[in-house]
């Protein structure tokens, strides 16, 4: 059953809901009274269209709808999480909240500040009991990190409906146990960005430089270790206590201005964003969002691999959206978005990744005849022996693609299979692939007798097959 969310806002974090939401397989109606909202958000979901099903290596759910509101109480009328993406004013969000009340008594309200007490925030609510926050970072489509925040009249139910909603989404909700001005995140951040206004009031750095100093160090350990675990890490053996002693008087040193910011006169402010202007030079900002997706795209599909981070968040999303397979036909083991790290120079998909693919194609084989991961756990698996790749027709980023899988042998120790990728839009075949599998005890690392039941699969499937 198609589920409803309302989204009022949007912006730039209202859009990216919209975004998430609808290519979720939710139905989704937003209440925004910019005239340009129409405009504004379809750029956003133009994006995250080409963008988030690089992320999973499973087709998507067929997107929800998504509709217009005229009025904030047509949008949030029936839905079943209302996402509030308002500006940052309490007395604008108490306004919204009461709207809401009138039409809609069930479903959750979520709130995407960035940092206003949730408490704060029902203060003035007949039924404050389901108001949560649920503050995400941008872009929202891409990102998995929701921050969750009770205020104190919250009912706790409300906190775990949204872990279950959000991680149905391929997010990671964090619940933030305590309610605190900024939360977590964004106390973290902003103390980095305080530190970085002030290098550059004091002319130490500009803006270039503050943000070289970030991308090209700490920026990438942070992408897939936080503050605590790579300074635990840099202690070497001995840790973070030996990081502690080693570097701790350090923080009594006055090398920061933390606890001040500049004055934000006209002059510092024009300082500040023309040398922001300078940085971007001929890029808009849809250049740079789609550049800022990619770099994403690769950080965590890069992530993925490992298990790893927001990686393991991306994984198990695709592992939830796999579909069930029909045995009697050439198996769909591949129906996915070519993602823009498996290109190559001439702009197209490298040899590397056609094996990629099939190796992928050959996995999902050998978990529908039951050698998953906790049959290979166990020690057993299947070897690839041999294998024999066509190239016929380009394959770009961005493509989705679908391969279908033949069992053309499958006898005792052995394992074949005939793969053929094929363009989705058009069914052009871009490519085939042989591949002759032996099955292996991966204590041994020789060739041995499949389980009963996984034998018995594999000659049924290649019975099936023959016999199309």
């Amino acid at each position: 059953m198609t589920k409803t969310a309302a989204i009022i806002g949007g912006g730039v974090i209202g859009g990216g809901w919209a975004a998430r939401f609808t290519l979720n397989g939710w139905d989704v109606k937003v209440y925004d009274p910019d005239p340009e909202a129409e405009r504004k958000i379809g750029e956003v979901m133009t994006n995250a269209r080409r963008a988030l099903p690089m992320l999973v290596d499973q087709p998507m759910p067929e997107p929800g709808s998504m509709t217009l509101c005229s009025t904030l109480e047509e949008a949030a009328t029936g839905a079943e999480l209302i996402v509030e993406a308002v500006p940052e004013r309490v007395e604008i969000k108490h306004k919204v909240y009461a709207q809401i009340e009138a039409v809609n008594t069930d479903g959750i309200i979520a709130s995407s500040t960035s940092g206003i007490m949730p408490t704060d925030l029902q203060s003035q609510m007949a039924h404050p009991g389901r108001l949560i926050v649920a503050h995400p970072f941008n872009p929202v489509y891409l990102l998995p990190l929701v921050e969750l925040v009770a205020g104190e009249k919250t009912d706790a139910q409300h906190i775990e409906a949204a872990k279950e909603i959000y991680s149905s989404l391929g997010m990671y909700p964090l619940h933030c146990r305590v309610e605190i001005e900024g939360f977590l995140s964004d106390r973290l951040q902003e103390a980095l960005w305080r530190e970085a206004l002030w290098l550059l009031h004091d002319d130490v750095a500009t803006a270039d430089e503050i943000d070289a100093a970030i991308a090209y160090g700490p920026g990438l350990r942070w992408a897939q270790m936080g503050t605590m675990q790579t300074f635990h890490l840099a202690g070497g053996e001995g840790g973070m206590r030996a990081m502690l002693a080693m570097f701790g008087p350090c923080l009594k040193w006055p090398w920061t201005k933390l606890m001040d910011v500049p004055e934000l006169t006209d002059d510092f402010v024009n300082k500040v964003g023309g040398q922001c202007e300078t940085q971007a030079g001929d890029l808009g900002p849809r250049d740079l969002e789609r550049i800022r997706d990619d770099n994403l795209i690769g950080i965590i599909r890069s992530l993925k691999q490992n298990n790893w981070g927001a990686g393991a968040v991306a994984r198990a999303h695709s592992n939830a959206l796999r579909p069930a397979m029909d045995d009697t036909k050439p198996l769909l083991t591949q129906n996915r978005v070519v993602p823009v790290d498996w290109t190559d120079i001439n702009g197209h998909m490298n040899e590397g990744r056609y094996g990629q693919i099939f190796s992928d194609a050959a996995e999902e084989v050998m978990a529908h005849v039951g050698a998953d991961e906790a049959y290979i756990e166990g020690g057993l698996s299947y070897f690839t022996v041999e294998t024999t790749v066509k190239y016929i027709a380009e394959t770009h980023a961005g493509e989705r693609v679908h391969v279908y899988t033949t069992v053309t042998q499958g006898e005792g120790k052995k394992l074949r299979c005939f793969h053929e990728m094929k363009r989705a839009s058009d069914g052009e075949l871009m490519a085939t692939c042989d591949q002759f599998m032996l099955h292996v005890s991966l204590e041994t690392r020789r060739t041995c007798d499949p389980a009963p039941d996984v034998k018995a699969k594999v000659e049924a499937l290649a019975a099936l097959h023959a016999s199309e």
